[in-house]
């Protein structure tokens, strides 16, 4: 059972993609419980393929459980909302709008007045570090500066929880380490709730207040591994005895679907 106090709730949900050109029916998950205290931040660790980004999306709201179903403060999420912000690996900026316009967005079809919608957007973007971009457009941006947009942008919105699904797989891997420190800071400062999505199991250790690894698919989850690493924290704390005996931990429980993955295909 999941706890009925938690922020989020995933209740047995499963998902079947339907079958293609004569095949069988892909099963992506298998029954999934979850529940995600308010606060919470949690990363979702698994192989390519088991299922993790399609979890993430049936939060989001994006595509529909084949069974089950997701509660957000006791409500049922049926199709996508401003009470959840999400970002994407890929750079989903409006490339017609200023970086003002895009963090701004959400706020305006809300309906939120311009004076405020105005203060918000610079609010955010004071706080990603790119108030002097605020007049640019996407284009004119590095990969690390859009999705730092992106954030923002979700953030502007004041969802109830976050919503991320490899959002620094694309980067470089010193702007991914600065990208992991930004949102880190932020959730330390706002304490959202977060759901986060990686391959990546040093950005889960460094990140997340515990891990969920998921099984080659059809994914289940397998683990549920409290990060005990206390707050704030900085890039340092990757190579204290503790981070790197939990990578140890992870690294073998990943290896072992990653191996039953590899031979399913």
């Amino acid at each position: 059972m999941t706890d009925v106090s938690a922020k989020l709730r995933v209740e047995a949900v499963s998902r079947v993609f339907p079958a293609v050109g004569g095949g069988e029916p892909t099963r992506a998950l298998h029954p999934i419980d979850l529940a995600v205290p308010q606060n919470d931040f949690v990363c979702i660790l698994g192989p390519s393929g088991c299922g993790k980004s399609t979890l993430l999306r049936i939060v989001a709201g994006l595509d529909q459980p084949s069974s089950g179903r997701v509660l957000l403060d006791g409500r049922e999420v049926r199709d996508a909302g401003p009470d959840r912000g999400m970002v994407f690996q890929s750079y989903t900026l409006f490339p017609w709008l200023t970086v003002a316009q895009n963090v701004e967005f959400g706020p305006r079809e809300r309906g939120v007045p311009e004076p405020e919608r105005r203060r918000i957007s610079a609010d955010w973007l004071a706080r990603v570090g790119l108030s002097a971009f605020a007049g640019h457009y996407p284009k004119q941006l590095s990969g690390g500066m859009q999705q730092r947009t992106a954030i923002a942008r979700a953030l502007a919105n004041g969802p109830e929880i976050l919503l991320l699904d490899e959002p620094f797989g694309a980067l470089d891997n010193q702007t991914r380490a600065l990208m992991q420190e930004l949102l880190l800071g932020i959730w330390e400062a706002e304490r959202k709730t977060v759901l986060f999505v990686t391959h990546d199991i040093e950005e889960a250790i460094f990140l997340g207040s515990r891990v969920l690894v998921m099984t080659a698919r059809p994914g289940r989850i397998k683990a549920d591994i409290p990060v005990p690493l206390p707050h704030p924290r900085d890039y340092r704390m990757k190579t204290s005895a503790a981070f790197v005996e939990l990578k140890a931990r992870l690294t073998e429980e990943i290896r072992a679907e990653a191996v039953l993955a590899a031979g399913e295909g």
